[in-house]
C-alpha cells in the first residue's frame, strides 16, 4: 500500500520507466566514480603510471599485445602514447566530469536564483539593470570566454575548481531569466501581497512565499544544465585548456586518442561512449523531472481520475437496482 504522504511528483517520476532506467545508470556511474580508488587498487593499477614496456615506439606509440594491451593487469588495455591504464583513467575521468558538472550547476543555480529574485522582486530600476546585464551575459559566446579565462589562470590553480568557477560564472543567465519571470507572476498573488502589506521584509517574503514556489522550475532547469556542463568540461579538456595530464578526464582522453583513431577506433569509442551514456541519462532524467513537476500533467491526471472513477460505480448501481420495467409493462 502506498504511503498517503508520498509526494505526487515522486509517484509520477517513479511511474516513468525511462526515468527509473536513467536513474539506475546514473547511480551505477556514481558508484563507479566514488569507488575509483578501490577499483583501481583491485586492478592493481594507477591512472598516472606510465607503462613504457607496453608501448611500441617503433610504431608511433601504439600499445603492444592483443586488443591494445588488454590483459589480467590492464582490463581495458593501456592508452596509446602515454601507456597509462585505460580502466582506471575512465573511472577517475567520471569523477572529474561529475564533479565539474554538478559543482558548476550549483554555482549557476545560486547566482541565477539570487539575481532573478532581485530583478523580479525589486524596483523597476534594479530590474532593468539586472535584466540588461543578464542579456549581455547570455549573448556572450560562453565557450570562447571560458577558453580565454582558463588560459590566463596559472597552471598551479586546481583545474577542476577552475572549471567549476568559470562555467558557473558564465552560464547562470538562463536560471536568472526563469526565476525573474516566475517572480514577476508570483508577487501579484494575494498571499504574497498580504505578506508584504503585513510588514514582512523582502527577504522574509522571498524565503517563505517565493522560494517554495520556484523550486519546481529551478530543479527542472538544473537537471537540464548538468549534461550541458559535462559537454562543456569535455570540450575544454579536449582543447587542452581544461584538466591537464596526468589528471584523467574524458575530454582529455578523447584528445589523446584522436591521433591513434585510424590504428584502433576503440581508444576514441571508450571515452566517447562514457560521455554519450552519461549525457543521455541526465537528459532523460531531466525530461522526466520536468514532466513530473509540470502542473498541466497533474491537471490531466486529476481530470482522468474524475472521469474514469464514477463509471464502475454507475455500473454497480445499475446492476444492483431492481428492474421495474416488467412491472410497469404488466
Amino acid at each position: 500500500m502506498s504511503d498517503p504522504q508520498e509526494s505526487g511528483a515522486w509517484r509520477r517520476l517513479r511511474a516513468r520507466p525511462s526515468a527509473v532506467a536513467a536513474a539506475a545508470v546514473l547511480a551505477v556511474l556514481a558508484l563507479l566514480a566514488l569507488g575509483a580508488p578501490l577499483l583501481s587498487a583491485l586492478e592493481g593499477q594507477d591512472p598516472t603510471t606510465y607503462h613504457d614496456q607496453l608501448i611500441d615506439s617503433a610504431r608511433g606509440g601504439v600499445p603492444t599485445g592483443s586488443l591494445g594491451g588488454i590483459s589480467a593487469d590492464h582490463w581495458l588495455g593501456v592508452e596509446p602514447g602515454t601507456g597509462r591504464d585505460l580502466f582506471s583513467r575512465l573511472l577517475y575521468g567520471a569523477q572529474v566530469s561529475l564533479l565539474v558538472a554538478l559543482g558548476a550547476t550549483v554555482v549557476q543555480v545560486l547566482i541565477g536564483v539570487a539575481v532573478g529574485l532581485a530583478a523580479g522582486f525589486g524596483n523597476r530600476l534594479l530590474d532593468g539593470v539586472l535584466s540588461r546585464f543578464t542579456d549581455v551575459l547570455v549573448a556572450l559566446p560562453m565557450l570562447v570566454f571560458a577558453v580565454a579565462l582558463t588560459a590566463v589562470v596559472p597552471e598551479e590553480f586546481p583545474r577542476p575548481l577552475l572549471l567549476i568557477v568559470v562555467i558557473g560564472l558564465l552560464n547562470w543567465g538562463g536560471v536568472s531569466r526563469i526565476v525573474r519571470a516566475q517572480t514577476l507572476s508570483l508577487k501579484k498573488l494575494d498571499h504574497v501581497a498580504a505578506a508584504r502589506l503585513g510588514g514582512s521584509g523582502p527577504w522574509r517574503v522571498a524565503r517563505r512565499e517565493l522560494l517554495p514556489a520556484l523550486a519546481a522550475p529551478v530543479i527542472t532547469y538544473a537537471a537540464i544544465l548538468v549534461p550541458s556542463n559535462i559537454v562543456v568540461e569535455a570540450s575544454l579538456s579536449f582543447l587542452g585548456i581544461g584538466v591537464k595530464p596526468p589528471t584523467s578526464s574524458w575530454g582529455q582522453m578523447l584528445s589523446t586518442a584522436t591521433t591513434w583513431f585510424r590504428a584502433d577506433p576503440a581508444y576514441v569509442l571508450l571515452p566517447a561512449a562514457c560521455l554519450f551514456v552519461t549525457v543521455l541519462a541526465f537528459t532523460v532524467l531531466g525530461d522526466a523531472v520536468r514532466g513530473a513537476l509540470d502542473p498541466r500533467e497533474r491537471s490531466r491526471l486529476r481530470v482522468g481520475t474524475r472521469t474514469a472513477g464514477p463509471r464502475p460505480a454507475r455500473k454497480q448501481a445499475a446492476a444492483a437496482a431492481p428492474d421495474t420495467t416488467k412491472g410497469a409493462a404488466r
